[in-house]
């Protein structure tokens, strides 16, 4: 039987439906969540992206501006401009959108957004919180993959989790959260010898290298959770994952789709860090 599909669709707009709930709520006190969204350089893919945030914002009553700047801004202004923000008491949160141009420290950057607004969860200072157990925002992607094994009533206690991808956006912070919860984790990169001998033994496998068909059906044991963070294009122009999504449902139990899947929860957990950083700002 076919793997069943994790629809992140479904998902975030039922997440985006509770942040609108708690955002009138917040409204009803005086109260507007801002969310701060900047924007350096032309590049395609950063200016759909932060369209779609925009949007999602103003669609649960979340307040969202974005600020475009040339791709020759100086870095020192573009620091300038977050201490701004950062000091400016009706933003809760900042988002520096990723890439920035090659003149641009990047780590520099995110670490010059107060921790306390840093709603992307990209900030040092959030991981170690974390990982002690106090406040802080978990990165948007691995947080939306937690929702989805969340929905489907997957326990991880005891559980074989393998993540394929060590970066510190999703790889690094995923494999935190899913020892958090107790399971056994293996970080894996696409060079990785002899990956297969790695996935097969996992209850749930997590692919975000954005690499095409990283994963196959014969890497995957039976029943096994298949998240596909993976965002890339295939021979067609069309939009696939990391994952050879005909091959591997076939074996898997679950699996996300791309499109579909992950998407549209890394961009519901953004809305629910910034709602969190406004609520956390009132205490």
């Amino acid at each position: 039987m076919p793997a069943q599909l994790i629809d992140g669709i479904a998902l975030s707009k039922s997440i985006r439906a509770d942040v609108a709930h708690r955002i009138a709520h917040l409204k009803s006190r005086g109260i507007q969540p801002r969310l701060s969204i900047v924007l350096v350089g032309d590049d395609p893919a950063s200016q759909v992206y932060t369209r779609h945030k925009v949007n999602d914002s103003t669609e649960t009553g979340l307040e969202a501006t974005l600020e475009r700047y040339p791709a020759d801004l100086p870095e020192a202004d573009l620091l300038a401009r977050i201490r701004t923000l950062n000091a400016d008491p009706a933003v809760h949160g900042i988002l520096v959108q990723l890439p920035l141009p090659a003149h641009m420290d990047a780590q520099k950057v995110i670490e010059a957004i107060a921790p306390s607004k840093d709603v992307d969860g990209f900030h040092v200072s959030s991981a170690g919180a974390l990982m002690v157990g106090r406040p802080g925002f978990w990165p948007c992607t691995p947080y939306g993959c937690m929702k989805m094994l969340e929905s489907i009533g997957f326990s991880l206690r005891g559980k074989h989790a393998v993540v394929i991808g060590r970066s510190n956006i999703v790889g690094k912070p995923m494999a935190m959260m899913l020892l958090q919860q107790n399971a056994t984790v293996t970080i894996c990169h696409s060079a990785t010898a002899d990956l297969g001998a790695m996935t097969r033994q996992a209850d749930v496998i997590v692919a975000a290298v954005g690499k095409r068909n990283v994963l196959t059906a014969d890497m995957v044991k039976p029943g096994a959770v298949v998240i596909d963070v993976g965002m890339n294009r295939n021979d067609e122009g069309k939009l696939c994952g990391d994952v050879d999504f005909e091959g591997v449902r076939q074996v898997a139990g679950w699996i996300t789709p791309v499109p579909g899947g992950v998407g549209p929860m890394t961009r519901a957990m953004l809305l629910v860090n910034t709602l969190e950083a406004a609520e956390r700002a009132t205490r």
